[in-house]
């Protein structure tokens, strides 16, 4: 599933306020590392399937040979959306949709996210919580 026009804010119990950059640990990348590289660079560039397939193949260092085929795989079980990612749990960055369902990354205390989040044809969904109730 991917949204369109719409904001994925920060987790109400994200333990930061404002954002914060993923790091690799032991020098590998994480999957949160990489996702935040792929958005932050290329904004609006890709949809949400594109950032979890291209994360998925660097992770495993896998070679963008056989892709299609690769990617139906990848894609033949389902995948938690962003409401779910370690960006909106963790690290404190809202994503947003644009019309084309391709996504971009706001830190929660930017003036620009404050705007996205103000505008009433952008839908709001919560990123989901570390921890239940």
């Amino acid at each position: 599933m991917s949204y369109k026009n719409t904001l994925i804010t920060i987790s109400a119990d994200s333990k930061v306020t404002s954002a914060k950059v993923p790091v690799a640990k032991n020098d590998k990348p994480t999957i949160a590392s990489i996702g935040y590289d792929l958005i932050k660079n290329n904004p609006y560039k890709y949809t949400q399937d594109d950032v979890q397939f291209k994360t998925y193949l660097i992770k495993n260092q896998i070679e963008e040979v056989n892709v299609d085929e690769l990617r139906e795989q990848f894609f033949s079980k389902p995948k938690a959306c962003f409401r779910a990612s370690p960006l909106v749990k963790t690290y404190g960055w809202g994503i947003h949709y644009n019309e084309e369902g391709k996504v971009a990354i706001y830190d929660a205390e930017s003036d620009a996210y404050q705007q996205l989040f103000d505008r009433e044809d952008i839908t709001k969904q919560k990123g989901m919580r570390s921890k239940r109730k």
